[in-house]
């Protein structure tokens, strides 16, 4: 829970009395968070939208299986997550949080400009026992048909319910019955085009880990110590975030896309409107005529002499993000029956890494507070470290948005809002947006109600709510499905009906994170425990990468085989994921109570 200033706190300035034109406000607030939060709107714009494009952009111009593609979207923003760490460290130490905002808006620009350049589509081809055939497609969208080319015959690619291919004759007849594992789907790629799809993303990544957390510390700097607005602020300038990402999620995909009969530009104008986007966030910093000065600059005992270091650093590590995504695009899924030991062994190393971290980082903290700290102290690092653990499970599961949930809506979901519009697969992400703008400033008024009376839910109930949320959303989509047409179609009200319970589960845990750290942590770690903080949401966003893996689907050419197939697979890991966050949505209900005695009395 966000701390609410009360009128009877004396380390607070009262400013009731002092009038707002006289000092250049902006809705009461210092008129520099406007263009903060403008910056930051367009920077949202940049990164939402080309991440709704992301997914469906390595499975239709790519090829990629949804293994690696869920697996790569997966790394891809477990990185974007955890750059920050870094980022944050180096503007606190070097550059300033100014310089650091403007190096990061410009690496995402080039980002995705970078991404402008995907060359043509990947070829695809299929792996028959053994030997290469060419595939060719006829027709788009649900109406394509894919063939196998074999000799001088077109024989028509069709997925059967016990997972053989059939190769159908042009009359119709079974020419081929080929046996499950037999056949496998490719693509022929350009390899440049690839190794610029991977360059663009470690540049969105890198640039990243300096924007973000350094933006938001220049929104603090604005504030005095004790100032009343400062909550109110920042409530403000989250909600650019929001607001970006909300006409993002629309525009860039009907660029790319199109929207109805159009087909729209191609993936490159999607992207190359996220640049646009990024590029607007970096002028509003770079051109400011003044307005900024003061805020955000280098600190004082920072050397002045390493800014092209830090730089020619970030450049450089560009190489090793390659690497990383190299080394996840080549991952394999281990044997049946290899046990944990076999899984972990086969880990791709930003797992191996990620999950090596966390799981040592967490109980050394824990030892280290036993020592160090007093008996509440350490009580109160248990409760943290509990939250953070199920704040993990929540981000894992809700992640699924940009990956398994849409490519369960560009397969098995009736895109049409009426008979005569219908919208994409990769605009359904702005539901989440639109619920968020609009319910937030509902369930702001129905804490603060709540908190008046006494009433208001602690931190880990609300904890449980979400997670009890999260499920419910899938097990309602599940529930849709049992009314899917003939065309193993869902409404596409049933994917809203879940983006609505799961906007309302992110409001009952999204608030109070970061508050809830700095109000648990002890003093002298409370950095660490921030990072910590990060460090788990990282590794929530990979293993919602290993999630969706479990829900591939054998494609040809970008099309699924087999839509009853695609639709069963989904429901089965729809429905087991929605039920263990019930489950453990429940659990943390019942541990609320032990955790509130830890929490002496955080709220």
């Amino acid at each position: 829970m966000v701390d609410t200033p009360t009128a009877d706190n004396p380390r607070e300035p009262d400013i009731s009395h002092e009038n707002p034109a006289d000092k250049g406000e902006w809705f009461g607030h210092p008129r520099q968070l406007s263009r903060l939060f403008t910056t930051e709107a367009m920077e949202r714009f940049g990164y939402y939208g080309m991440r709704a494009l992301l997914t469906l952009y390595l499975a239709q111009h790519f090829l990629f299986s949804d293994t690696t593609t869920t697996g790569l979207y997966g790394g891809f923003t477990a990185l974007v997550y955890l750059t920050p760490l870094i980022g944050g460290l180096l503007a606190d130490r070097i550059l300033g949080a100014k310089r650091s905002v403007k190096f990061g808006a410009i690496m995402m620009s080039l980002g995705y400009l970078t991404l402008c350049f995907g060359g043509q589509p990947a070829k695809p081809f299929a792996m028959i026992d053994g030997q290469r055939y060419e595939v060719v497609q006829q027709g788009a969208g649900d109406a394509m048909k894919q063939y196998v080319v074999d000799g001088g015959r077109q024989l028509q690619i069709r997925g059967n319910d016990d997972k053989t291919v059939s190769l159908l004759a042009p009359d119709g007849s079974e020419a081929k019955k080929i046996a499950e594992g037999g056949f496998t789907p490719g693509g022929e790629r350009n390899p440049m085009s690839v190794f610029l799809l991977l360059i663009g993303l470690g540049l969105v990544v890198i640039g990243n880990g300096f924007f973000k957390p350094n933006i938001s510390t220049i929104v603090g700097s604005l504030y005095k110590d004790g100032d009343r607005r400062r909550d109110a602020g920042f409530t403000i300038f989250y909600m650019g975030i929001n607001l970006g990402s909300l006409f993002s999620q629309i525009l860039c995909p009907l660029l790319a896309v199109g929207m109805g009969s159009w087909g729209g530009l191609g993936w490159w104008a999607g992207f190359a409107l996220a640049a646009a986007g990024m590029l607007v966030s970096w002028m509003l910093f770079q051109f400011d005529g003044g307005k900024l000065d003061g805020y955000g600059e280098r600190p004082a005992s920072a050397p002045t002499n390493r800014d092209l270091i830090v730089y020619a650093g970030a450049v450089l590590a560009l190489p090793v993000v390659y690497f990383l995504f190299t080394n996840l695009m080549n991952y394999v899924k281990p044997a049946a029956g290899s046990g944990i030991v076999g899984y972990v062994a086969t880990l791709p190393i930003m797992g191996k890494i990620m999950f090596g971290t966390f799981l040592v980082s967490v109980p050394a903290i824990l030892v280290w507070s036993w020592i160090k700290g007093s008996r509440q102290e350490f009580q109160m690092m248990v409760a943290a470290m509990v939250l953070i653990t199920f704040n993990t499970v929540f981000w894992t599961l809700f992640e699924q948005a940009g990956s398994s949930l849409t490519l369960f809506a560009d397969r098995n979901t009736d895109m049409h809002v009426t008979s005569n519009f219908a919208i994409t697969a990769g605009q359904t992400q702005f539901f989440n947006a639109f619920f968020i703008v609009a319910l937030a400033p509902l369930f702001s008024m129905m804490w603060n109600a709540m908190a008046r009376r006494g009433i208001e839910p602690t931190i880990p109930v609300k904890f449980g709510i979400a997670l009890i949320g999260v499920g419910a959303g899938f097990l309602f989509l599940v529930w849709g499905t049992q009314f899917a047409g003939p065309d193993f179609k869902v409404a596409l009200w049933w994917l809203a009906g879940l983006y609505l319970i799961h906007s309302i589960a992110e409001l009952c845990i999204s608030p109070v994170g970061l508050s809830m750290i700095t109000k648990l942590s002890i003093a002298r770690i409370v950095g660490m425990m921030m990072g910590v903080w990060f460090l788990s949401i990282a590794v929530a966003q990979y293993v919602a990468g290993l999630v969706a893996q479990v829900a591939s689907v054998e494609t040809v050419g970008g099309q699924v085989t087999n839509l009853q197939v695609s639709l069963d697979t989904y429901v089965g890991v729809f429905e087991k994921i929605g039920t263990f966050a019930m489950i453990i949505g429940v659990v943390l209900l019942l541990l609320s109570w032990p955790l509130k005695y830890l929490m002496h009395g955080v709220k």
